[in-house]
């Protein structure tokens, strides 16, 4: 997953927070609860127990911490700016996910939360050719997702782990595929130990999706250039769902994120939305088309 280049035009107001089920607030107030306050002691507990070291200094910690609030300040205002109102729920999601524990350098086995909250956000190397997208790029992507707290969402291109934590945040249950194994697997780990119980990750090419959940996404997420939409996505995508997809030539400017919406009779209807810079989707999509549709 890479970054936005935030080439941006007009948007429609998002509406606030829509009303919860309560078994779902439960669900979430109860997870908030078991999750222990983040402190140095609690975030590298969290990283032993998802197989990565690190050893921070509290003042190292600290510092991390008090760059904060001044990245999500920014965020808010970034998005009040390009979608007129930074929507709660998004808000808080970027609120109770540390970001600093997904920094990391999975080919080389390197902690680097020190690069959290960065004043200028950036794309982060994550190893094997895969990237921590700039976080005012994933907050865009996030709130024009609109998710909910029913929907089911689906990520193609898990990379650090990072935007499917936010979308659990929100959700009722988060789905994430990862090309690359040796990525897959490692970031696979790292959602039980914040007590993220509601995202599954799997290793796989995610031109086909996850056909096995029974009855499709509400939210399609696409965190990899691809060369058009995949047919399976679509058609794993529920009826009055989203799919957010960059769209473009690998390794070239130009690509587009493309929203794709499907309506109450089936029918899928699209609009380009922004300028976007991903690294590619891989695997089929590299394929001749009749080839990958054949697979």
């Amino acid at each position: 997953m890479a970054g936005n280049d935030r080439r941006l035009s007009r948007r429609s107001v998002l509406t606030a927070a829509a009303l919860a089920a309560p078994a779902v607030l439960a669900r979430r107030a109860a997870a908030a609860n078991a999750v222990p306050t983040w402190t140095r002691h609690t975030y590298e507990t969290a990283m032993a127990r998802s197989g990565r070291h690190v050893s921070l200094t509290d003042a190292q910690f600290d510092a991390i911490q008090a760059r904060k609030p001044a990245a999500m300040q920014r965020i808010a205002e970034y998005l009040k700016a390009h979608l007129h109102a930074a929507d709660p729920r998004v808000m808080a999601a970027f609120e109770a996910v540390p970001r600093e524990y997904f920094h990391y350098l999975y080919d080389q086995n390197r902690a680097t939360p020190g690069d959290a909250y960065e004043d200028n956000p950036k794309p982060w190397a994550l190893g094997y050719g895969s990237a921590l997208s700039d976080y005012l790029g994933q907050a865009y992507m996030t709130q024009v997702c609109e998710p909910k707290p029913q929907d089911v969402t689906l990520e193609i291109g898990t990379g650090s782990g990072f935007q499917s934590a936010l979308l659990s945040r929100i959700v009722r249950q988060a789905y994430s595929i990862e090309i690359i194994e040796p990525l897959g697997k490692a970031v696979g780990k790292i959602f039980a130990p914040l007590g993220y119980d509601n995202v599954s990750t799997r290793v796989g090419d995610g031109y086909y999706g996850w056909p096995e959940v029974e009855g499709g996404f509400d939210i399609i997420i696409v965190t990899c250039a691809a060369q058009y939409a995949p047919p399976d996505l679509l058609k794993q995508l529920k009826p009055s769902g989203r799919m957010i997809i960059p769209i473009g030539q690998p390794f070239k400017r130009g690509q587009v994120l493309y929203i794709y919406t499907k309506d109450a009779n089936g029918k899928v209807h699209s609009r380009r939305d922004v300028g976007v810079f991903f690294i590619p989707m891989t695997g089929a999509m590299m394929k001749p088309r009749a080839t990958a549709a054949a697979d």
